[in-house]
């Protein structure tokens, strides 16, 4: 396209009008074979769903313009994107990684990855740490959450690169909790980029998809055939659905930005009173690594996910949770709606009680995916809750 402006990209990449019917929308190819002229000869460029679909081409164009990178593979959850990476790895090959990554990709790096012959270690400064991680010979991905789920610290992803390609690693950025709207790793020298599309790029909670983009031709070329062979592919219909929700992802993003702003301000601001310990939000001045936020975020804007340690422990955390009258208890994140979770009990039971404390996942944190409704409302409701949970 002549633009590179995110919202006409957003809009417009990987959509093309029906030359038959004019459609401006493109329509649902559901089916799962496509006739051929010939043995091995197809009439177009399609033979068989799993391999590629014109839905699923669609959507992986799209993601892969807004990430700035030439590829996209799209996959039937996250986790299967995870997966098919580590896949590519052979036995006996090393990664390090973040500390506090999501519970499922620690799980599968620990109770998965290991049976197949990989080995992973786990530090809580990858900037720091990676020079005595490196096993010779061995070592051969990083992978980086920026900013992590779910204690929300921030990595320079430009310092990280440095270090793999000094040692010739490969650098996998997992930006599901800013989407391609808010950070755009492939920028700052990453070699693949995930999302769980489940989340912010689909954006409606009604969709289970992963998503990688690369640059890489050779890298592509690798993940594509893995991608097949493996076969862990989205459907037609949801490739479809997470394109419509891609569409106005900019405009989703900067909302529950824009909501999370105010809410975490609320919570900080009731650390003085003592309801609350810690917050953990990349838009606020008191973060960490703000510097490194405003270096990499869009307008050192701080993204829809917020964490916050709660005065009264554990069941301080469940009284808040079942107190919210807008934010919903449940797992996952990303959607139009606002949702609440302790990670200790929920996205995070598999690690060991040591494993989370050392991350910083304490039994008394409580993680808010903050969405689109009324700021105003948002933290009145986070508010009163914390009223009520603090008077356990």
């Amino acid at each position: 396209m002549e633009s590179t402006k995110f919202g006409t990209l957003a809009v417009h990449a990987g959509t093309k009008h029906d030359p038959q019917t004019g459609a401006v929308i493109s329509p649902i190819s559901l089916s799962t074979t496509f006739a051929q002229i010939s043995p091995a000869i197809p009439i177009g460029k399609y033979e068989y769903s799993r391999s590629s679909n014109p839905n699923r081409d669609d959507f992986e164009h799209a993601v892969a313009a807004l990430e700035g990178g030439k590829y996209g593979l799209a996959f039937s959850s996250g986790s299967a994107a995870t997966a098919t990476i580590l896949q590519s790895l052979k036995p006996g090959s090393h990664i390090i990684a973040g500390a506090d990554v999501y519970g499922g990709t620690h799980r599968y790096f620990t109770k998965v990855a290991q049976s197949h012959g990989l080995q992973t270690s786990f530090t809580t400064d990858l900037e720091r740490d990676i020079p005595d991680l490196i096993r010779p010979g061995s070592t051969k991905l990083i992978w980086l959450e920026s900013p992590s789920n779910p204690t929300l610290s921030v990595t320079n992803i430009q310092a990280v690169s440095s270090f793999a390609k000094k040692y010739d690693l490969l650098l996998v950025v997992d930006n599901t909790f800013l989407s391609p709207y808010l950070q755009t790793p492939l920028s700052f020298g990453a070699d693949i980029v995930v999302h769980s599309v489940t989340k912010y790029i689909n954006g409606h909670s009604d969709v289970v998809m992963g998503v990688a983009v690369v640059n890489d031709e050779e890298v592509y070329a690798k993940l594509t055939f893995l991608q097949n062979a493996i076969g862990a592919v989205p459907s037609a219909f949801d490739s479809w659905l997470a394109h419509r929700g891609l569409k106005t992802l900019h405009l989703r993003s900067r909302a529950s930005s824009q909501n999370a702003q105010r809410v975490a301000q609320a919570l900080a601001d009731n650390i003085e009173t003592k309801k609350v310990l810690l917050v953990n939000y990349p838009g606020l001045e008191t973060h960490p690594n703000r510097y490194t936020v405003q270096l990499q975020h869009r307008d050192g804007l701080g993204g829809g996910m917020i964490s916050f340690r709660i005065a009264g422990g554990k069941n301080a955390a469940a009284k808040f949770c079942v107190s919210t009258k807008i934010f919903t208890l449940a797992e996952s994140l990303g959607g139009i709606e606002s949702l609440c979770e302790v990670p200790a009990e929920m996205t995070h039971a598999g690690i060991s009680e040591s494993e989370r404390n050392k991350s910083g996942v304490f039994e008394d944190l409580v993680r808010l995916s903050v969405g689109i409704e009324d700021g105003d409302d948002l933290v009145a409701d986070v508010l009163q809750a914390l009223d009520l949970a603090y008077s356990v």
